[in-house]
């Protein structure tokens, strides 16, 4: 094991998750106002109403996902009589399904922030950093779940045997490295590029996500209206009246009289 290897798997995910943690806690008690995802709602519509439920349903079920199979001990699912071969079906089929999803979402999401002018000018320096940290981790999984998994034969890779129990012993403070060192490249890729989009997570839009307590799924749709010439709040132009006008005006208030 190398300084490089040290570094890489226990020095830079201690590094991530310190600014995940105090960022959360940073922009909470100096930016609540903008806890938010600053809707782009206003500017178009059909896209997002498909991008946005795909992106969003496929990366919870890659989250799940992750969830279970970087958290959950092997040993727990075979005590429950789950062998290794059902739970790489499942996991290989499953993971495809929503990666799949999330990538097509992200995908219709990028080609609408960029191919829409007025999405675009509402796009800041930080979005389009947070975009391609994002596109990074999502494009790595799917390469190692393809590479890997889909075509890895049978049985795959079982990164339950380095990958997860790495991830554990770092949550737990007890880091070993060595687990690390045989991964295959794409997974290390993908693991590297998924704590530096922990790292810049508190300081993005992608901030909504951590929301407590959870409305999105119960709350009323935002609703935006058109603001009517016939009730416009705006002061009337100053001038004279039209002649035509006063003359109406002066013959109304002869009838009446």
């Amino acid at each position: 094991m190398t300084t490089a290897d040290v570094l890489l798997w226990v020095a830079y995910p201690y590094i991530c998750l310190t600014l995940l943690v105090g960022g959360m806690v940073w922009r909470w008690r100096t930016d609540q106002f903008g806890w938010t995802t600053r809707s782009s709602q206003l500017y178009e519509k059909p896209i997002l109403r498909a991008a946005s439920p795909t992106f969003h349903l496929g990366f919870l079920a890659v989250i799940g996902g992750h969830f279970v199979g970087l958290l959950v001990p092997k040993t727990w699912t075979a005590a429950v009589g789950i062998p290794q071969h059902v739970y790489h079906l499942t996991a290989t089929i499953g993971g495809s399904v929503a990666a799949l999803a999330t990538v097509l979402g992200l995908a219709g999401l990028l080609y609408r922030r960029f191919a829409v002018r007025s999405v675009t000018l509402a796009t800041t320096t930080r979005d389009k950093v947070m975009y391609v940290l994002l596109v990074l981790p999502v494009a790595l999984g799917t390469w190692a779940t393809v590479a890997n998994q889909v075509l890895g034969g049978p049985e795959g890779y079982d990164y339950r045997e380095t990958i997860s129990p790495w991830l554990r012993s770092v949550l737990t403070f007890s880091p070993h490295p060595q687990l690390m060192t045989a991964v295959p490249l794409s997974f290390r890729l993908h693991v590297l590029a998924g704590f530096a989009l922990f790292a810049i997570w508190p300081f993005t839009r992608l901030v909504h996500a951590v929301t407590i307590p959870v409305q999105y799924p119960t709350r009323p749709y935002i609703v935006y209206r058109a603001r009517r010439a016939s009730v416009s709040a705006a002061a009337g132009r100053r001038g004279w009246a039209p002649v035509q006008r006063s003359a109406d005006r002066d013959g109304a208030r002869s009838r009446g009289a």
